[in-house]
């Protein structure tokens, strides 16, 4: 079965020889590898390049052990090309030639990689494991010479794509198992959600662990299980340590930031469309995909209405968007004329360079109660934009008198152009 990444393979190839390390970030396993080895390669083949022109480093394969030292990564591949000619360099979990700068003469892979792109005749690409290999660090250490390109796991246009059959039979196997792609390979539930279960505990959690050397190991799960727990809920590590005996605020803070450059998890902060800045907490925190929030808890609390906000989220970001919570203030009296502040919240303001977006995540909305609930902030952000209401019960899309669009969840993950200007 092959899974297209026509937005991400679209990327790299109008990167090609821009001058820069390309860098392939995501949460493990969502498809780096693929993208890199199998979709690009293919892509860049079909274009003309020669396959000999293609150097193909796996670190994370036995016969790459003697490679994981920087300097005989570079000696190797200096070798492989000393003619001179234009190739290009795909390297594989980069993290695993990681070697921490002890003193100024020691050669780290950042070394390595800058002085291959020094050469002007090669093109660099990479992908390395999250824990190891933050794009925070990379775009410190590369100063300005790296070009990062993140990666999800699979959205449900991708992974219906794939799957094909019935619409809402695969929108409601997404939302339990989510779009890590190899769940599309797998037969039985069971294997599915074990596998999800394995991902998070001994993949994502232990990387953490060791990268950090987590001194409270049972405070950084149950952080992981509370944010799993509660998605689309504020919070923040005041309230988050409060759930722990002896973890600090600042412990709290410490290990969320970890699950964050982790890529498992994703903070959407509070704007105040009006006023025009943010709020510094609480803030809420969304998973970065939705089978590995239910396998780690074990199934046991699949809220639709939960998961489809997740779900929102996730696709709005994979779409290119920044994406907030949004807050309306409202400034009243009360019986005794006494100023009364109240703030309402709108699910998402999404950003994309000059294109903005309201929009607001309803499973049900039954009755004129409901509905006011869900769009009489929207009527009072008094800017053009254009504003959504998702929802989880319509069979089709519709705009109501104030110009909002109602639009089916189904609808609105598989047609892009929705969230086009």
């Amino acid at each position: 079965m092959e899974i297209k990444r026509d937005r991400y393979l679209e990327k790299l190839m109008l990167r090609r020889w821009n001058g820069l390390v390309k860098i392939i970030t995501g949460i493990r396993r969502c498809g780096k590898s693929y993208l890199l080895f199998n979709l690009f390669k293919d892509a860049v083949i079909a274009d003309g390049v020669n396959p000999d022109d293609i150097i193909e480093v796996k670190l994370d394969e036995a016969e790459s052990i003697p490679l994981r030292n920087p300097l005989s990564l570079y000696n190797h591949i200096k070798g492989l090309t000393s003619d001179g000619k234009r190739r290009y360099v795909f390297i594989d979990e980069i993290q695993m030639a990681i070697r921490p700068r002890r003193s100024d003469d020691e050669t780290t892979f950042y070394d390595v990689l800058n002085s291959l792109l020094n050469t002007g005749y090669l093109d660099v690409y990479i992908t390395g494991s999250n824990s190891h290999m933050l794009s925070s660090d990379i775009l410190t250490q590369f100063r300005g010479r790296g070009d990062e390109i993140r990666i999800h796991p699979l959205s449900f246009s991708e992974f219906y794509a794939a799957k094909g059959g019935d619409r809402s039979s695969a929108y409601n196997e997404y939302l339990m198992y989510g779009g890590m792609p190899r769940i599309l390979s797998m037969k039985t539930d069971g294997d599915k959600a074990e596998y999800l279960r394995g991902l998070v505990k001994e993949t994502y959690i232990k990387d953490i662990e060791e990268r950090h050397r987590i001194d409270h190991p049972e405070a950084l799960e149950g952080i992981v299980d509370l944010l799993c727990s509660s998605v689309g809920s504020l919070t923040n590590p005041k309230a988050i340590s409060s759930n722990f005996e002896g973890v600090s605020e600042g412990t709290a803070r410490k290990y969320l930031d970890y699950v964050l450059d982790a890529f498992m998890f994703s903070e959407a902060k509070r704007y105040d469309v009006k006023g025009k800045h943010y709020f510094t907490f609480p803030q809420k925190y969304y998973c970065e995909d939705v089978g590995l929030r239910n396998a780690r808890l074990n199934f046991r609390q699949f809220e639709k209405t939960h998961l489809m906000e997740n779900v929102i989220y996730n696709e709005l970001r994979i779409r290119g968007f920044s994406v907030d919570v949004g807050v309306v203030t409202i400034n009243s009296k009360d019986e005794e004329g006494k100023s009364i502040r109240t703030y309402k919240e709108i699910d998402f303001v999404a950003n994309r360079m000059d294109n903005r977006l309201y929009i607001q995540s309803a499973f049900a909305i039954p009755d004129e109660e409901k509905l006011l609930s869900e769009t009489g902030q929207l009527k009072r952000v008094g800017d053009s934009f254009r504003k959504i209401v998702v929802r989880g019960d319509t069979w089709k899309r519709w705009h109501d008198d104030d110009g909002i669009l109602h639009i089916d969840v189904i609808d609105f993950l598989l047609d892009e152009s929705v969230t086009l200007n």
